[in-house]
Order: structure tokens, then C-alpha cells, then sequence
């Protein structure tokens, strides 16, 4: 499947079989190793590892059998980018044939076995794996609560909006707005949990809908 098959087919899955991740794991970790030297981010993929998610913590966020997960780690202030290129990576799953969840945290960081560097540390997580199900999708808010536009609005506005509409988001609560100026776009995310990770994975499928080469971003 294309990056949109992708997008419209993810969603949110916590419940895993006992299948392992072999042959998709060179995949992974080539798009791993590809995120982490654009972005300077330190990704690490852990699979066979139920510790993470052997809890209470997890128990509470209704994680069944989660045994595999990417570790999105960086330095504070690489949010967004951790959301971006964590999206990336949910996609590239898709593909793959494996189900993902964020998770923000239902899980614990002193069990996972991440090598950190000076300065970082582990930000989010994505679950990984085959899931039970294939998950369902959730409500969505209008397409024009989420956005302002200057004048007509694009044809490529509107289905990098439609794409950024199906971009999970924590508790679903979509707080970020995204704002069209001739062919300029800026995304900002609202105050709320986890928003600055959210807006990373906004943009990513913003990027997918809209084609990069029909925008660019506005700097902040």
C-alpha cells in the first residue's frame, strides 16, 4: 500500500498475538537508521522485551501482550520532531503488515533497554506488532475547526486536511490548527497534552495529503 492506503488503514491497535517481528525487522530498522540521521533523533527499536509493558501502567491502558516498541528518544525540545518521524515509522509498520499504538504513558521508561545518550531521554513510545484486531477508527472533528485559510482554499490544502484529519492524536483531541496563506502553511499545535507530539504527526500526514512540492512550511 501507498503512504495514504497507510494512513486510512492505521489505526490505534493494544492487543498483540504471540507472532514474532522477524521478517519485517530489516525493514525497520533500515527506516530507523534513515529517521535518525535526518533528524539527529536517537530511535531504537526493542523486540521480545515484555518489561516495558509488563505493569499495572500497562494494565490500565488496556495493553494486552505488548512484547515490541520503538523507542522515540532525543534531547528536551525534539517533540515535534520525535512525533514526525515516529509517524514515519507507524506508516512504514503499516505497510509492513504490523499494527502500532502511541503510547505517552502506559508503559515504563526504567524497564526499557534503550542506550541514552548525554542529555537524552526516552520521549513517547509506538507499540508494535500483530494486532488481534485491526483497530477502528475514531471521530474526527470538522475540517474547518482545524484550520483558517486566506482566501479560496487549495485543492492541495484540502486533502493535506483530510489526511491531517485521520493523524492520531493523544486522547483524540486534535488541538492544532493549521493555517493557509497562498501556497505558505503553518501548523501550530493548542495548549494540551502531549500537543507538541501531536503536531509532529499532523504535519507528517499533512505533508502525505497536500504533496510536499505544492507548499512549504512557514517558519516559526
Amino acid at each position: 500500500m501507498d503512504l495514504l492506503e497507510a494512513i486510512k488503514e492505521r489505526h490505534a491497535v493494544r492487543s498483540f498475538t504471540d507472532q514474532r517481528i522477524e521478517g519485517e525487522k530489516a525493514s525497520l530498522q533500515e527506516e530507523i537508521e534513515e529517521c535518525n540521521r535526518e533528524s539527529g533523533l536517537n530511535i531504537q527499536l526493542c523486540l521480545d522485551e515484555p518489561k516495558a509493558f509488563g505493569g499495572m501502567r500497562a494494565h490500565y491502558g488496556k495493553f494486552e501482550n505488548c512484547k515490541n516498541y520503538i523507542a522515540l528518544i532525543g534531547k528536551t525540545g525534539t517533540d515535534e520532531a520525535c512525533g514526525y518521524y515516529g509517524e514515519r515509522l507507524v506508516l512504514k509498520a503499516q505497510q509492513l503488515g504490523l499494527n502500532t499504538c502511541w503510547v505517552g504513558m502506559t508503559y515504563s521508561k526504567s524497564k526499557a533497554p534503550c542506550i541514552l545518550n548525554k542529555g537524552e531521554k526516552i520521549q513517547i513510545v509506538i507499540a508494535l506488532g500483530y494486532g488481534k484486531t485491526a483497530g477502528k477508527p475514531h471521530k474526527s472533528k470538522d475540517m474547518m475547526q482545524l484550520c483558517k485559510i486566506d482566501g479560496e482554499m487549495a485543492d492541495w490544502f484540502k486533502k493535506g486536511m483530510e489526511a491531517a484529519l485521520l493523524a492520531p492524536t493523544a486522547m483524540n483531541q486534535q488541538k492544532f490548527i493549521i493555517t493557509q496563506n497562498g501556497n505558505t502553511v503553518s501548523a501550530k499545535p493548542l495548549p494540551a497534552f502531549f500537543s507538541k507530539f501531536d503536531i509532529g504527526i499532523v504535519k507528517y500526514h499533512f505533508e502525505i495529503g497536500a504533496g510536499i512540492e505544492n507548499f512549504e512550511w512557514k517558519e516559526d
